[in-house]
């Protein structure tokens, strides 16, 4: 990831609601939520969801797909996983051992291993 597209994600990330939303997604897992279920979690209006989803997907971290009457969202664990990374990549001068607690703590939630699956 190049740090332009970290600062876009970056200031999608700064936003609350649009935290909220990512997080759900990644809990969705593959699978997605349609806006109107993410609406519902998030506590926001339909068009309030709408507006903070594209921009979701303008920065690369959620993507939309149709299906039958709905639009499904999931997260973009590519691009999550590349900014991620972009933080990563020069951490602890040179030790990557030292980043292991990090690392290793974000693929878990509440103990459980997280699967793309």
């Amino acid at each position: 990831m190049e740090e332009r597209q970290a600062l876009s994600a970056f200031a999608a990330l700064s936003q609350e609601t649009r935290l909220r939303i990512v997080r759900l997604l990644v809990q969705a897992g593959p699978a997605g939520m349609p806006a109107g279920a993410i609406a519902e979690a998030a506590g926001v209006s339909a068009s309030n969801v709408s507006f903070h989803l594209k921009e979701l997907t303008q920065a690369g971290l959620a993507s939309a797909k149709r299906e039958a009457r709905s639009i499904v969202y999931t997260a973009d664990y590519d691009a999550l996983s590349g900014l991620i990374q972009f933080l990563m990549r020069d951490c602890c001068a040179g030790h990557p051992d030292i980043c292991m607690p990090a690392t290793a703590s974000a693929c878990t939630l509440d103990g459980r291993e997280l699967s793309r699956a």
